[in-house]
């Protein structure tokens, strides 16, 4: 499952991204999404989500902060305190709509957040056309969806590593299994079924595999192989 750092490692490569042209509110994340010149700031969070093969963190695939806002009540994953880096935070400007802008938090202040934006700019809070890293007040803050992450893993703690098909946790096992069946993972051919050569992958290894395979990332080579693909 994906952790908060996975999430926040893209969004701060997308740092800089600007909407061309200036005002048009066009972007790769309005394409992908398939709203291209609309306003985009939910279209990048749900990209980012996407990347990393985490879509299904959130409550609902949606350009409007009102919708996600409303989706995470219902789903029990909205808070609005204690805010965490990895939370969707959403927020109230004053003079605007009740649900304005979003973006994904990176770290959390004494007075606030500091959260990584798509459609934001100095001149502009919720349209400013290009992907920042802003500081933001608690008072300008509705609330936050919290994905369900899997745990940060320390620095100490212990690197584990798989050496065998059967050593993968079942709920990666069938996916790391059709990987090696397509040739995409190769193991040492100790095993001429495969399933018992040695792989040794560590745990991250497998996980990020797996975060390809969900999104996407393996399906021209299954497509050529005859194998299902995952998206």
């Amino acid at each position: 499952m994906p952790k908060a750092s996975d999430i926040l490692s893209i969004a701060r490569a997308e740092l800089g991204y600007t909407e061309n042209p200036q005002g048009s509110n066009r972007t790769k994340y309005g394409k992908w999404f398939g709203l291209d010149g609309n306003p985009w700031c939910m279209m990048f969070d749900q990209w980012c989500f996407a990347q990393a093969g985490a879509a299904y963190l959130l409550p609902v695939r949606t350009a409007s902060c009102g919708t996600m806002m409303r989706a995470a009540q219902a789903a029990g994953c909205w808070v609005t305190w204690d805010y965490q880096p990895g939370d969707v935070v959403i927020y109230d400007f004053p003079g605007g709509a009740d649900t304005d802008h979003t973006g994904i938090i990176e770290s959390v202040t004494a007075a606030g957040v500091v959260a990584i934006e798509g459609n934001t700019g100095a001149g502009n809070d919720a349209n400013g056309g290009q992907v920042q890293r802003r500081s933001r007040s608690n008072n300008l803050i509705k609330g936050a969806v919290r994905p369900a992450y899997d745990a940060e893993e320390s620095e100490e703690d212990e690197v584990v590593t798989y050496e065998k098909l059967k050593d993968v946790p079942e709920k990666f096992r069938p996916i790391i299994d059709k990987l090696m069946t397509a040739g995409i993972i190769q193991g040492d051919g100790s095993d001429a079924t495969g399933n018992g050569d040695i792989i040794n992958l560590t745990h991250e290894q497998v996980r990020t595999l797996v975060f390809i395979y969900r999104g996407g990332g393996f399906d021209r080579k299954l497509q050529t192989v005859g194998m299902e693909t995952a998206v």
